[in-house]
């Protein structure tokens, strides 16, 4: 199967990709991780104004198969939260570099990212 990693984000090895914009980090599960899970049925979001630690579980996307945490990919605070995903959860499936995200961090240290794989090192995790 061929999965779509796209070049500008960096990844979480727990699946989770990390779009930064400045101080903000915008959050989502890769193209693999949806696969793995197949179809999204409910998403529990973080709350508004937590601040969360890089590795730590801050919401829980379940699917017809399981339920999985979702790990915040840096230490930030939680700026905002996809509430589309609460009507339509399928968005994670469908969408999930775009329409898909979970949740906007305030990043702590916008330097701290060193931990995560770019694209390329991701694809050779999953792919392994």
């Amino acid at each position: 199967m061929s999965e779509n990693v796209p070049a500008d984000l960096k990844y979480a090895k727990s699946h989770e990709w990390v779009r930064l914009e400045g101080e903000t980090a915008t959050v989502g599960i890769s193209d693999h991780a949806q696969h793995e899970l197949t179809d999204v049925v409910f998403v529990e979001l973080p709350v508004l104004g937590r601040k969360v630690a890089a590795g730590e579980a801050c919401a829980v996307v379940e699917s017809v198969k399981t339920a999985s945490d979702i790990y915040s990919p840096v230490n930030g605070q939680v700026v905002a939260v996809n509430a589309e995903l609460g009507r339509q959860p399928e968005l994670v499936n469908r969408e999930p570099y775009t329409g898909g995200w979970f949740f906007k961090l305030k990043v702590a240290q916008p330097a701290d990212t060193g931990h995560l794989l770019d694209a390329e090192n991701y694809a050779k995790q999953i792919s392994g």
